[in-house]
């Protein structure tokens, strides 16, 4: 089998590659901290510029991936693959400080339904275990048949208690539908295994400027293990932090009452709900009092209205590929925002996924 040589910039790192294998997979058991999210072409975290040489891809969305952007010389390094040597250039998070994926049983101690198609799932290891891992980081559940699904933590690194986990149901889903309705098998006291920490999306603790925390749906799950970082070492007094949460109806802002919350406990900290569909789930006679007066539209939208200039920011965004991918466009091209600083979770369901036949 052929390898071919990779050496990142700017970094100056080197690693091979293997005829068949993707450069990310490559660099990742080489113990490079690439970026990553999916692994499956549809999220575009793994995205970066080939400097020299040439890669082919396997399938992946055109959302994550667009035709003029790899002809640009971009590439998806989940699902490239090295025809030649390579010079590629892609951003390289810090060192994880020892942190690696490891695979651990976890009983289920607590189911909470806070909305109709959404659990709070509370996770509590073998005694003695601990996991290690970044705010914003995921785990893989572990299924029966070799199948995976991923949950981003939403409970802080180092927290008492069990692992906080935030799941909508996707009908048809593997684990989903076990998790919902009335035949559900997944239960409190079940054991599953889990493997993590996963991704690189992670709050950049060392960095300066003011912060962006934008989630859609339960993407707000590893932006509150970020936002309850925050708080934690108290960043949010020297970097201002804005929290803004879409959902389509004020019932998905499944957990609205915790930012109220930060807002009113932390200075340096704001909270900016947005619906796209206000009045999708009221009743038609729904008294005037209790109608939504917030925020409407699309909630990557709102983030501009209110912060044109977006140059000294940092954005960590979360929730669905659509929301994410539209964030990463506007925010770069109308808002001034440094490609550098925009930092993302694409919540990707199997739906989201490229087929085969993908191009």
């Amino acid at each position: 089998m052929s390898t071919h040589q990779v050496q990142v910039q700017p970094s100056e790192r080197q690693f091979c590659v293997a005829d068949g294998q993707t450069v990310l997979a490559a660099g990742l058991d080489a113990g490079l901290m690439l970026p990553y999210g999916c692994k499956d072409g549809a999220c575009g975290s793994c995205k970066g510029r080939v400097l020299a040489g040439r890669v082919h891809h396997g399938p992946h969305a055109a959302a994550a991936l667009s035709p003029e952007e790899e002809a640009a010389g971009l590439a998806l390094f989940c699902c490239a693959m090295a025809d030649s040597d390579l010079v590629i250039e892609v951003r390289v998070p810090e060192t994880a400080d020892g942190i690696a994926p490891r695979r651990l049983p976890a009983r289920i101690e607590r189911i909470e339904r806070p909305a109709r198609d959404v659990a709070i799932l509370w996770l509590t290891l073998a005694a003695g275990e601990q996991l290690a891992f970044r705010a914003g980081q995921y785990v893989d559940f572990l299924l029966a048949g070799g199948a995976r699904r991923s949950y981003s933590i939403a409970s802080p690194p180092g927290a008492p208690g069990p692992l906080e986990f935030h799941i909508r149901h996707m009908p048809g889903g593997v684990f989903t539908d076990a998790l919902f309705g009335a035949a559900a098998t997944v239960r409190e006291r079940g054991i599953l295994r889990i493997e993590g920490p996963l991704g690189s999306f992670h709050l950049r603790e060392d960095a300066a400027g003011p912060i962006v925390l934008l989630a859609s749906g339960t993407g707000f799950a590893p932006i509150k293990a970020i936002a309850e970082t925050i708080f934690a070492k108290g960043l949010q007094r020297t970097r201002p932090v804005v929290l803004y949460w879409g959902a389509r109806t004020r019932a998905d802002l499944y957990r609205d009452e915790l930012p109220r919350r930060w807002a009113r406990e932390h200075a340096g900290f704001r909270y900016v709900p947005v619906l796209s569909e206000p009045d999708a789930d009221a009743p038609a006679a729904q008294a005037p009092a209790s109608a939504w007066t917030g925020r409407t539209g699309l909630v990557h939208e709102a983030v501009m209205a209110d912060l044109p200039d977006l140059s000294a920011f940092q954005v960590y965004a979360s929730g669905a590929p659509v929301m994410v991918h539209a964030a990463h466009r506007d925010l770069v091209a109308h808002c001034r925002l440094r490609e550098e600083n925009f930092f993302s979770d694409a919540f990707v369901s199997r739906a989201d996924l490229p087929s085969a036949s993908a191009t």
